[in-house]
């Protein structure tokens, strides 16, 4: 990894799968914080789905990224200079909003420090952080499971699918899911205590291979994926079933999304789809860290982490987190942990 200071540039729309020439690799520019402000030497960034939605030129819940600019992620840094009340030369922070670049300078208000080094660094952007929010929330607040209740889960090997799965089984549920290989439906099953879980590659019919691993239907649906699974599950949900509706990472580099043709199920079930953005929902975070870091403790909770080193990484990252091609979260490391 280079000292040099650096940041990854998002060069233009692309157009279905992200590609190298997305992103650019070039100095970056230095710039010392004024009153109320502090400069970061970044550490590590995380990689997320909702970052393909930022390359669309459309505003969603969150503003587009600008071509010529950094990308703007969940980062970890250390703190190398400061005019800001509360944080010192040394302080570790994480950022919802952080250059991806070796070092910048911004609001104080935009970071909050880690006061903790129980666990590694980078669990703070996963497990402990957006990612694990997002899974407590969408399944205990949204979907509302209860003991002996069937959860399904897409993306079951993804960060947020796998605590989806696992919180659910803590919580006395059936669990279920989706995922597109036969490791990954392995790793569901054998390591992360799921009770099935089909291979979508694999299937024949979808319709079918739900049925197969849900014979009781299904109560709770954690929807990552959307087009043609979620009209699958549609078919088998049960009166009264909940759908939290997380994401849709099948669409997200499709030109015209897939159409739903089951949708006159949630009226038949009197079933609820609900979406939710984690970021409506900080009110949540402290009884989240309280669960978490107890069952991580436990031994409750099994994590992963896929980590690719340096700025350079960044394309071949993106492509793999966007395209599941590997397991567990994706993160980008591009200066050593601190001792």
């Amino acid at each position: 990894m280079s000292e040099a200071n650096q940041r990854i540039v998002f060069v233009d729309i692309p157009k279905g799968m992200p590609g190298p020439e997305s992103f650019r690799l070039e100095p970056a520019p230095r710039s010392e914080p004024a009153e109320g402000e502090i400069r970061v030497r970044a550490i590590l960034f995380s990689l997320d789905p909702y970052m393909r939605g930022r390359m669309t030129g459309r505003k969603t819940y969150v503003a587009p990224f600008e071509p010529g600019h950094p990308l703007a992620g969940y980062g970890i840094g250390q703190v190398v200079d400061s005019r800001a009340a509360g944080f010192s030369p040394g302080d570790l922070v994480v950022s919802p909003a952080l250059k991806f670049q070796s070092a910048s300078t911004g609001p104080a208000r935009g970071f909050a420090k880690i006061a903790t080094r129980e666990f590694p660094l980078s669990y703070h952007v996963g497990v402990l952080g957006m990612p694990g929010l997002t899974a407590y929330v969408g399944l205990l607040d949204i979907g509302g499971p209860k003991s002996g209740e069937s959860v399904f889960v897409s993306a079951a090997a993804s960060t947020v699918g796998a605590l989806v799965g696992q919180i659910a089984k803590l919580k006395g549920c059936r669990v279920a899911g989706s995922v597109g290989s036969e490791a990954k439906r392995r790793y569901c099953v054998d390591e992360l205590g799921f009770d099935d879980c089909l291979d979508y590659r694999a299937a024949e019919r979808l319709d079918q291979a739900v049925a197969q691993v849900c014979p009781g239907g299904i109560d709770v649906y954690f929807e990552n994926v959307g087009g043609p699974l979620l009209d699958a599950v549609l078919k088998y949900i049960n009166v009264g079933a909940r759908i939290a509706l997380c994401g849709m990472i099948s669409q997200y580099n499709l030109e015209r999304p897939e159409p739903i043709y089951n949708l006159i199920a949630l009226l038949a079930k009197r079933a609820c789809i609900q979406g939710f953005i984690i970021t409506d929902h900080e009110q949540r975070r402290p009884a989240f860290l309280a669960d978490m870091t107890a069952w991580l403790r436990a031994g409750k909770i099994r994590y992963r982490e896929k980590v690719f080193e340096g700025f350079e990484s960044v394309p071949e990252a993106f492509r793999s987190m966007l395209s599941g091609g590997h397991l567990g979260k994706t993160i980008v490391r591009v200066a050593a942990d601190p001792d």
